[in-house]
């Protein structure tokens, strides 16, 4: 048996869009970041903070995204998503799945002020402009890995790049495109795998997002 405990909109559509891609049965147990839902028993017992993504699996519970997709392209070494240990790319595989929850910091720290602080008053433009300057330099970094190719490693398509699910369209939201032509057609690659489409239509709509992009206020 396979549980994934998910929110839309949230760092568990890494784990939703892998399982997807391994063709894997699972069940999808869904919660709401603005409802206090993740704060169930049940959640709690399975990830120590009340967080998503926790994923029960061989009759164990994993939670943070960044060691589940490492398990699952250990676990699953036939979908060729991970890098084994030696290989040449191992350095490289780990760093950017970790560097994705750098930029996911970042985001959440935009989420926070652009969002969910209320009232807007308590907002600080000195903070989304810092954030959002922090933001454009992990994008640059992204921008130039993928000059003249698909993905982030030489090998193709891994779990490196199921990593950056959660991040790529949310960047997007914050900083416009311009300048960053190869991060958009990554973004664009994303979206046309069939995997990654049926991910997102088993999460249901993202509740949390009511425009495209957040303009940063004067100040």
């Amino acid at each position: 048996m396979i549980r994934l405990h998910h929110c839309p909109g949230s760092r568990s559509m890494r784990v939703l869009w892998a399982l997807e891609e391994l063709g894997l049965d699972y069940d999808l147990v869904s919660y709401r970041l603005d409802d206090g839902s993740t704060r169930r028993p049940e959640l709690m017992a399975l990830s120590p903070a009340g967080r998503v993504p926790a994923l029960e699996i061989d009759g164990q519970a994993i939670f943070e995204s960044g060691a589940i997709i490492e398990y699952l392209c250990e676990r699953f070494p036939e979908a060729g998503l991970g890098v084994a240990p030696g290989a040449a790319e191992r350095a490289r595989f780990l760093e950017w799945v970790h560097f994705a929850e750098t930029q996911a910091n970042i985001l959440q720290s935009l989420n926070i002020q652009h969002i969910f602080l209320r009232p807007a008053s308590a907002r600080s433009p000195a903070m989304m402009q810092l954030e959002t300057r922090r933001l454009i330099k992990t994008m640059q970094a992204q921008e130039a890995a993928l000059a003249g190719c698909d993905w982030l490693l030489d090998k193709g398509f891994s779990g490196a790049d199921l990593m950056m699910a959660f991040n790529v369209t949310a960047c997007f939201r914050f900083v416009r495109p311009d300048g960053f032509a190869n991060l958009a057609a990554y973004a664009a690659r994303i979206a046309e795998r069939p995997a990654y489409a049926r991910a997102l239509a088993r999460s249901g709509e993202d509740v949390l997002y009511t425009r495209d992009f957040y303009e940063l206020p004067e100040g």
